[in-house]
Formats: C-alpha cells, sequence, structure tokens
C-alpha cells in the first residue's frame, strides 16, 4: 500500500509543487500530468495507477471536444485568408471621423472577430500588428490604443464560439449551446463598455484619440461598398452562430460546417492555397495538442485529490470560513482572479471547476435568487468565463500583456503595457459584479431559446 498523508498536508504538498514546477517555468501540461503519476505512485499501489486511463479515455471519446480543432482550423483559415485586415479596414474607414474612433473601430473588429476566433492569442496579434500602428500613426495615446486592442481580444474568450466554453461544459457535464448563449449578452454588455469608456475619455480630453483627419475619411457611397467587402465573413459566422442557437446543429456539426465554410471565404477573397490549408493545418495541429495535453494532465491530477478527499476539504474548508452562500461565490471568483495571475486559463478550468461546481450545487438556486438547478449551473458557467477574461489582462502573467510585448514598438515599455490593461480591467470587475448582482443578464436569453 501506498502512504497516508494527511488532506491537509497533502492539499499543501501537491498545489505547493505544482505552483514551483510553474513559477520554474515548465509547461503546465507536464508538470500536472508527471505531478499527478508521481503522487499516484507514492499514495496509491499498482491498482491506483488505473486512474490514469481512466480519467483520460473519457476525454478522448468526448464527441463535444472535437468542436475544438474544427473551431481553431476555421479561425487559422480566415486569418490566414487576410479577411481580419479587410475588416480593421472597412470599421476603421466607417468609423474613423468620430474622436476615440479607431480604438472603438478596434473593439469593433475584435468583437466580431471573437464570434469568428475561439483563441484570444490570434485576436490581440492580429490586431497589434494592424491597429497598433495605425493609432499611433494618427497620434493616438499609446495605453488607449494597447487597452483597447487587449482589452478587445480577451472577449474571444467568452464570446462564442468559445473553446473555453466547450471545455468548461465536457468538464462540468453541461450544454455547450446553453452556455454558449448564456455569454452572448455578458459579452456584449464587456464590449459595450469598453467602446464607452474609449469614446468618453476621448471627448474629454480630443488629444487621447484624435479623429482622423477629412482628407482621409469616405463618402457614404464608399462605406456601403466596404461592408459589403465584409459580407462573406460575416454570413458565415451569423450561420454557424444560427445554426447553434436554433438548436438545428450541435456545435460539433457546426463546426464542421464553419470550417467548410471558411474554405469557401477564402476561395472568395483568393486566398485559398496550398500554403495557406498548410499554415491553417499546423496552427490547428499545434493549438489543439496544446489544449488536449493539459486535459489530460489536469484531470489526473484533480482526479487523484478528488479521490483522497479533497473535495470534502475545500467544502469543509469553505464552510469554516463562516461565509454565506454569495461570501463564498465571492472568495471562489478571488481565488479564480488569483490564479488567473499564475495559470492559464484551460489549467484552471480543469484544477476548479470540478471541485467548485459541486459546492456551487450544494448550495442551491435559491441561495442565490434564482429559480433552478440548471439557471444555477448555467450562471456560474458564465461568471467563470467572464472571470477568465481577467486572467488574460491580470499583470505579472496576463497572456494578453505577453502577446501584445511581442508586436508592440520596441520603444514602448512593459510597464505602459501592464498600466493600459489596468482601466480595462476595471470594467472587467464591475462587468463581473453586474453578472453576479443581476442573474438575468446571463439567464435570459437562454430562457428565451430554450423556453
Amino acid at each position: 500500500m501506498g502512504i497516508e498523508i494527511e488532506i491537509g498536508w497533502l492539499t499543501l504538498i501537491m498545489f505547493g509543487s505544482l505552483l514551483a514546477l510553474l513559477m520554474a517555468g515548465l509547461p503546465l501540461a507536464f508538470v500536472t500530468g508527471g505531478l499527478a503519476c508521481v503522487f499516484l505512485f507514492i499514495l496509491g499501489d499498482a491498482r491506483a495507477l488505473n486512474i490514469v486511463p481512466s480519467r483520460i479515455f473519457p476525454l478522448m471519446t468526448n464527441y463535444q471536444l472535437s468542436a475544438i480543432p474544427l473551431f481553431i482550423f476555421m479561425a487559422a483559415m480566415l486569418e490566414r485568408a487576410g479577411i481580419i485586415n479587410d475588416m480593421f479596414d472597412v470599421i476603421y474607414k466607417v468609423m474613423g471621423g468620430l474622436k476615440g474612433g479607431l480604438a472603438a473601430a478596434t473593439i469593433i473588429a475584435s468583437t466580431i472577430l471573437a464570434a469568428m476566433v475561439g483563441v484570444i492569442g490570434a485576436a490581440v496579434v492580429t490586431m497589434g500588428i494592424i491597429a497598433l500602428p495605425a493609432m499611433l500613426k494618427r497620434h493616438y495615446d499609446p495605453k488607449i490604443a494597447m487597452g483597447s486592442i487587449m482589452a478587445g481580444g480577451t472577449l474571444g474568450i467568452l464570446i462564442p464560439p468559445s473553446i473555453l466554453a466547450i471545455i468548461y461544459a465536457v468538464v462540468a457535464e453541461q450544454s455547450v449551446g446553453e452556455l454558449f448563449i448564456g455569454a452572448v449578452i455578458p459579452g456584449l454588455l464587456l464590449s459595450g463598455m469598453y467602446i464607452a469608456y474609449v469614446v468618453a475619455r476621448s471627448y474629454i480630453n480630443p488629444a487621447l484619440g484624435p479623429a482622423i483627419p477629412v482628407e482621409e475619411r469616405v463618402s457614404g457611397a464608399e462605406k456601403l461598398r466596404l461592408i459589403s467587402k465584409m459580407a462573406a465573413p460575416i454570413t458565415l459566422v451569423v450561420v454557424v452562430l444560427g445554426i447553434i442557437f436554433s438548436g438545428v446543429a450541435t456545435p460539433v456539426e457546426a463546426a464542421g460546417i464553419g470550417t467548410f465554410g471558411a474554405f469557401i471565404v477564402a476561395a472568395i477573397h483568393r486566398k485559398l492555397d496550398w500554403p495557406t490549408v498548410r499554415e491553417a493545418c499546423t496552427t490547428t495541429l499545434k493549438a489543439s495538442a496544446m489544449v488536449i495535453w493539459i486535459m489530460f494532465g489536469a484531470t489526473i491530477f484533480v482526479g487523484l485529490y478528488v479521490l483522497e478527499g479533497g473535495q470534502q476539504f475545500v467544502q469543509d474548508a469553505l464552510a469554516a470560513t463562516g461565509l454565506g452562500p454569495w461570501g463564498i461565490l465571492i472568495l471562489m471568483q478571488i481565488l479564480l482572479v488569483i490564479l488567473g495571475m499564475f495559470l492559464d486559463w484551460v489549467g484552471i478550468l480543469l484544477l476548479c471547476v470540478p471541485i467548485f461546481v459541486p459546492i456551487i450545487k450544494a448550495l442551491g438556486a435559491a441561495a442565490f435568487g434564482l429559480n433552478s438547478p440548471e439557471d444555477l449551473v448555467l450562471w456560474f458557467g458564465v461568471l467563470y468565463l467572464v472571470n477568465m477574461q481577467m486572467s488574460f489582462l491580470s499583470p505579472p502573467f496576463g497572456y494578453a500583456l505577453f502577446y501584445l510585448r511581442g508586436v508592440a514598438p520596441d520603444e514602448i515599455p512593459m510597464t505602459d503595457i501592464f498600466k493600459s490593461a489596468l482601466p480595462f480591467l476595471a470594467l472587467q470587475i464591475a462587468g463581473l459584479v453586474l453578472c453576479m448582482v443581476f442573474p438575468q443578464i446571463i439567464t435570459w436569453l437562454p430562457r428565451l431559446v430554450y423556453g
């Protein structure tokens, strides 16, 4: 038999060693999986190693997860076909006459992009390459310019088809479609808050975001012609989301249709050639493999922890704090924000959700003024997605900060990139609080669609 370790100490040792190895810069996927196997060996016997295949196999055979590579491929194809450049160009010319219009255009383009691309890095990097030089050239305040790119880029985690939502639904055993629909209004709400902030700041102090000079603006007829150029990709997004929301197809089938549509859109834009397809395939392979490896490692790690009584330990610890249901929910959100500073989103999802969701279910829907347990899990799921946006913007390890660092001009110091994220982080916290206080923001649309 293996060694017996008291659960409190085990929690400390398991999560302490996880943090130490991540600080040392080792990849999350192999740290969680490797540590899990080490602890399995110490705590269990040869039979305990059976937990490895028994946790991984259901993931390997999970039908819902096949949407991930399809959505990533769709995004990669659209990106390679130069659609994103065209789209920014269109919105930029349509909105350039407003004060702060370019920053608002960046956020709108990112919102549409989020509906095409479930992956954050792509949006931040692409907008950083296209929109940042355009704004700096027009003498925009660098902080407003960078903040709007990063904040807009993080919307990809919330607005469907979000890859995080697919993984969350699989782990929490929930409907992907419902989670997608629940995330629509919070996503648009945040997008609206960012735009309002940028435009208001630019009207108060026009030096922050000057309107583009009159000679660069375009006529109404020209605007219409530009918008018609965007018809194909936007139709694709509407079709993909439309068939998910109307229930005609599952998210996986919709992803398949979207992938096929991406080929057609690339062909319309005369970008359908072998290098484009090959690069899109490589991107998809790398991104999907990374996600799946992290899932494998983290599920074994959490599986072992729950097996050793971790679930009960966390539940008792939360109960011992003497906080009510709202206190526990707020504490969970704070924990997620802190983890978001150090870990990446797939890791946080697989480490926390299997432990948090049963605790929330045990508190009951009535404790939060909700009507049904279904509403409760949906509400918590979308709160989690809104919270995870913050992890991309929160210093010191927010991914969006580093994606932008990679493409921003060298003369902009890292401290400026950190500072530019802070006002948008505050808006995200405000958005999270709104969604907590008014659960209808999340539950109204799914109830309308599903009845």
